[in-house]
C-alpha cells in the first residue's frame, strides 16, 4: 500500500507540475469553455488574472509537498488537502460555467486521489 500511496503522490504532482508549467498556454480539451490557455480559462470562470498567479503557485507549492512527503510524512495530508480543495473549487467552475460534466474529469480524478493520500 505504501508504494502505491507513493506512485498516487508522484502522479498528482507531475500531472499538476505539467499543467502549470509546459501546459499553460496550450489548448487542451478540458479546459473550461473551450479556452486556448490558463489566462483565456480563468476569464472564462469570470476570475482576475492575478488570481490564476495565487491558484499555479499554491497547486505548484502543494505538489512540491507531495513529492518532499514521500521523504518527510507530515507534509502529505496537509499537501493533498490543499490539492483537494482547489480540485474541488475547479469542479465548481466547471459547473459554473456550464461545461460538460466530463471537462471535470481531470480535476475529481485529483480530488479523488489526494482524498486517498490525505486519508490514508
Amino acid at each position: 500500500m505504501e508504494y502505491l500511496i507513493i506512485i498516487i503522490k508522484i502522479g498528482i504532482a507531475l500531472s499538476i507540475i505539467n499543467v502549470w508549467l509546459f501546459r499553460i498556454n496550450k489548448s487542451t480539451s478540458w479546459r473550461g469553455n473551450n479556452a486556448s490557455s490558463m489566462k483565456e480559462e480563468f476569464k472564462s470562470y469570470g476570475l482576475p488574472e492575478w488570481l490564476m498567479y495565487v491558484v499555479g503557485s499554491l497547486k505548484l507549492l502543494f505538489s512540491l509537498g507531495l513529492l518532499a512527503s514521500i521523504f518527510y510524512s507530515s507534509l502529505a495530508a496537509p499537501s493533498a488537502f490543499g490539492i483537494a480543495f482547489l480540485m474541488l473549487i475547479a469542479i465548481i467552475m466547471h459547473i459554473k460555467i456550464g461545461d460538460p460534466i466530463k471537462k471535470s474529469l481531470p480535476a475529481f480524478i485529483f480530488l479523488s486521489l489526494s482524498l486517498i493520500v490525505a486519508l490514508v
